[in-house]
């Protein structure tokens, strides 16, 4: 990889700072990193802290006198194998999706025929207003890639889809998206992946579980997906997010993650990771089982799962 290159235009908003890490990890893998930095997201992330560890000139003007002496646009829009929006708001893909090219970042991006990849961060309002759906899909059939957004708390204080992908998973995304097909040997592969663990209830409010969180099985996923295969992920209640390119399937008990396991064969590749409880209770009560004072508390008849 230390023959590439990635163009990074940081775009507006508060998930700006993450960008940082992921220069911080891309430059770790020997990936040449050339930054543009958007008027909005200067007022997140300065230009000095990019430079320096991009060790590159960081550009913010489209009538940059310096620059555009030599169509400075121009050439940094071929400059690179990868072009990478990150933090790509509403915005930054309204523009997009238009086709203007009224600021350095839009005209790189219509001006281009290298690869781009989009990571979007925005208010959860924001990623489902029909607006932000339709220019996501104008995007899509564009021919550009997207990794995220995740679902989770957010600066606004509402939780929920839009939350900007971590920088460890845009790394990875952005490493397959240049290994291109020699690093996908599992691309038209199908894989199942199970993780975190079952919950079975009891009666409406108790449930016999464990403490599994899931994690080891969503990184496998999130390998897998990396190596190109078309991931299957069927996760128990946890709160781990869905790895980019992995279609997940939440279930709760053993039955359940059963059925989605067997309505997602055939598969190439299975990995059984989930923590599945053993046993069930043979009957679930219709409401909550009370305990009497001085009684011993009430006998749960279990059965084996399957």
């Amino acid at each position: 990889m230390s023959d590439r290159r990635v163009l990074l235009i940081v775009g507006g908003g508060i998930a700006a700072y993450k960008c940082l890490e992921l220069v911080r990890l891309l430059r770790g893998q020997g990936i040449a990193v050339r930054p543009v930095l958007t008027p909005a997201g200067s007022q997140f992330v300065t230009p000095l802290s990019l430079a320096a560890l991009c060790e590159d000139k960081v550009h913010t003007d489209l009538f940059s006198l310096t620059d555009e002496a030599e169509m400075g646009h121009i050439r940094l829009s071929r400059s690179a194998d990868l072009i990478v929006v990150a933090p790509a708001t509403a915005d930054l893909m309204a523009r997009t999706a238009a086709g203007l090219a009224n600021d350095l970042a839009t005209t790189l991006l219509l001006a281009t025929d290298t690869p781009v990849m989009m990571v979007p961060a925005m208010n959860v309002r924001m990623w489902t207003h029909p607006a932000t759906q339709r220019n996501l899909a104008t995007l899509k059939a564009d021919g550009v890639r997207f990794v995220g957004p995740d679902v989770g708390d957010m600066a606004c204080g509402e939780t929920g889809p839009g939350r900007m992908a971590e920088p460890a998973a845009i790394c990875a995304a952005i490493l397959a998206a240049l290994a291109g097909d020699a690093g996908r040997p599992l691309a038209g592969r199908r894989a199942l992946v199970t993780a975190g663990p079952t919950a079975e209830p009891v009666d409406p409010v108790r449930v016999l579980t464990n403490r599994s969180s899931g994690k080891q099985g969503f990184a496998i996923a999130a390998a897998l997906a990396n190596l190109g295969a078309e991931v299957t992920l069927v996760a128990g209640p946890v709160a781990e997010p869905t790895p980019p390119g992995v279609r997940r399937v939440d279930v709760e008990t053993a039955r359940e993650m059963l059925a989605a396991c067997e309505a997602a064969l055939p598969a190439d590749v299975a990995v059984c990771v989930a923590a599945v409880a053993d046993w069930r209770p043979a009957e679930v009560a219709a409401g909550k089982t009370k305990k009497t004072p001085g009684a011993p508390p009430p006998e749960i008849r279990l059965v084996e799962n399957p």
